[in-house]
């Protein structure tokens, strides 16, 4: 597996990580414990150097897997999980705390959860308007020269709250979700990574599981799988959208690939100093997402790629009302 670096950062990591939030959290009921240690290790032993987890997933389930999985590699890897909501006594979410003396307390927890005596990369997980993005990198600065961190990143956040977080403490990724169907980060947000040398980790970049070919307008989701109040997963939005996928299907077949590969292909294609962190519960799909970092686009691939999406609107919000007034703030 090859490696990247994080924008200017000393922050080297597989081209292609592992989002391990599907794991406990999200899409449907949680995975069995011992089956998602074996899968996480087994990513180590293909390569992959770079986990995803945050303390919402569960909440804080997830990074109990993830420690325990990853304790045996700990020199070999790196961790990335995130703060920013508060949470009830059943775990409930609550909204947003991003208060200095909160992004402390989740830290030493998360180091416990974790097994970890620093976490490689701590972010923002969406942006907190009652608190000043100032605030928060000044107060990630200090668990940095603590010792307790040892990178800062921002999720979801819009380029005027990058760079303001940047001048305070030097921001080495932003995570926001980028994909064949979600391209908005190319208009504000990738120039200004480019700019200010912060690199870039891509979640849902197969687009939560729809550019792989294997989800349609029948496809029936658990009755706890988030993708139920997605107003892009509705069954004609699907319907609507599978032109998309027809499109990739089409190069995958001329490249001997799968929609998933070329999709993870196009996006490793983009830049350089991105790393997309795409996730699953199944050996099979992660053998086939590592796949994709062998699989070279030429530029007629490429050119082929935009010519044939450009033709397509993608149908449907990315994210239900609630949660789409949390992102690109």
């Amino acid at each position: 597996m090859q490696k990247r670096k994080l924008g200017k950062s000393n922050l080297e990591v597989s081209a292609i990580g592992l989002g391990c939030m599907g794991m406990s959290f999200g899409y449907g009921p949680a995975g069995d414990k011992q089956e998602m240690t074996a899968l996480i290790r087994s990513a180590v032993e293909r390569g992959v150097t770079f986990f995803d987890t945050a303390e919402a997933y569960g909440p804080f389930t997830n990074e109990e897997v993830v420690g325990e999985a990853l304790a045996p590699f700990r020199n070999q890897v790196a961790i990335a999980t995130k703060f920013g909501f508060k949470f009830g006594p059943k775990g409930e979410q609550l909204g947003l705390d991003s208060r200095p003396e909160h992004i402390k307390q989740v830290a030493e927890a998360s180091l416990k959860r974790l097994k970890i005596e620093a976490i490689d990369l701590f972010y923002q997980h969406r942006v907190d308007l009652e608190v000043p993005i100032e605030e928060v990198a000044g107060a990630v600065k200090d668990l940095m020269q603590q010792g307790k961190v040892k990178h800062f990143g921002l999720s979801e956040a819009g380029a005027k709250t990058i760079r303001r977080a940047h001048a305070v403490q030097p921001v080495t990724a932003l995570q926001s979700e980028y994909s064949l169907w979600w391209r908005q980060p190319e208009e504000e947000v990738l120039p200004t990574l480019e700019e200010l040398g912060i690199g870039f980790v891509p979640f849902s970049p197969l687009g939560k599981g729809f550019l792989t070919g294997k989800i349609d307008a029948n496809t029936q989701f658990h009755s706890t799988d988030f993708r139920n109040v997605v107003p892009r997963f509705t069954p004609e939005a699907r319907k609507a959208n599978q032109a998309l996928v027809d499109s990739l299907c089409t190069i995958a077949a001329q490249k001997q690939a799968t929609p998933a590969q070329i999709a993870l292909a196009w996006l490793l294609a983009q830049k350089p100093w991105l790393a997309p962190i795409p996730g699953t519960r199944k050996l099979e799909r992660l053998e086939e997402n590592l796949g994709a970092a062998a699989i070279h686009l030429t530029a007629d691939d490429l050119r082929q790629i935009e010519s044939a999406t450009a033709k397509i609107t993608v149908q449907g919000a990315r994210y239900p009302a609630h949660l789409e007034k949390l992102v690109g703030r």
